[in-house]
């Protein structure tokens, strides 16, 4: 079975405040841009629309399916927001996007990503497998005297830990798949807590 590697460079703005997690990008096909939450169908950027510019369709190229990556890179470099993953290497078990289905081969060295942001003090996940895979990851990067696993947050909440050299505070999110079984509103009134803390 094919070992897909992540596709895309991580978008790590040097004065990023905030990490945006998700799991792995779905299959190039199915892409609309060359950049993070690229599915046409994944309401990511339409949450951001209505939570900044209340406009779900800020983000979107008018009369095209597709979204505006140059004006996405430019809002999220302005506003202190940086992207990756939490897998760098997976197994598809089947031809689609759903987390359900793969398999992670390695995970991402989140240290490494937090070493080129030296103010970012933010982790957030944006679905159930990214919340897995940095749990883990936290766990084990934890300098905490008890070395217990780190708290899974309930969805729209977070929890602090210390680790990789900083104090940490990692929001858990609901995914913004149109899997994910809660309205577009619903997501944005989650998300739009992120940036009123």
């Amino acid at each position: 079975m094919t070992i897909e590697s992540h596709p895309l460079t991580p978008f790590l703005p040097h004065h990023a405040h905030s990490l945006f997690l998700g799991s792995f990008p779905p299959p190039r096909a199915r892409w609309s841009m060359d950049f993070f939450y690229p599915n046409w169908i994944n309401d990511f950027w339409r949450v951001m629309g209505l939570v900044f510019f209340e406009d779900k369709a800020y983000f979107e190229v008018k009369g095209e399916k597709r979204f505006d990556k140059e004006r996405i890179a430019a809002f999220a470099d302005h506003q202190g927001l940086a992207f990756y993953d939490t897998a760098t290497r997976v197994r598809r078990l089947k031809d689609n996007a759903s987390d359900n289905f793969l398999e992670v081969v390695e995970p991402t060295d989140i240290g490494a990503l937090l070493g080129q942001m030296p103010d970012c003090c933010r982790l957030i996940t944006t679905g159930a497998k990214a919340s897995e895979l940095l749990q883990q990851q936290l766990t084990l990067a934890s300098e905490s005297a008890e070395a217990l696993p780190v708290g899974m947050p309930t969805i729209g909440s977070f929890t602090r830990v210390h680790a990789y050299g900083r104090a940490l505070e990692w929001f858990r999110m609901p995914s913004t798949s149109r899997a994910y079984p809660l309205s577009l509103d619903k997501k944005a009134d989650f998300y739009r807590h992120l940036f009123v803390i």
